[in-house]
């Protein structure tokens, strides 16, 4: 099964500008984490490249992913192209 979701980072851009590409990826893992109800989520490498973009300190505002569940029940989290 997959799904595309446009997850909203605005609330993350309150956090200390350390901070915030660790609290995005809370958020991300989170929020996808809610939305199709498992604990094992996994962020590819391509999506990880994309929040660290900008730096550290300037993430985007709202990020395009799609999560697809594996045969073993986890999830994967990809950008859309």
């Amino acid at each position: 099964m997959e799904r595309v979701f446009v997850i909203p980072l605005r609330e993350v851009k309150k956090t200390p500008r350390s901070k915030r590409v660790q609290k995005a990826v809370k958020f991300i893992r989170g929020y996808i984490s809610k939305h199709m109800k498992t604990e094992d989520v996994k962020l590819s490498d391509a999506l990880n490249k994309k929040i660290w973009e900008q730096g550290m300190r300037n993430i985007p505002s709202k990020i395009e992913v799609k999560a697809s569940v594996g045969e073993d029940g986890g999830v994967l989290v990809t950008p859309v192209e």
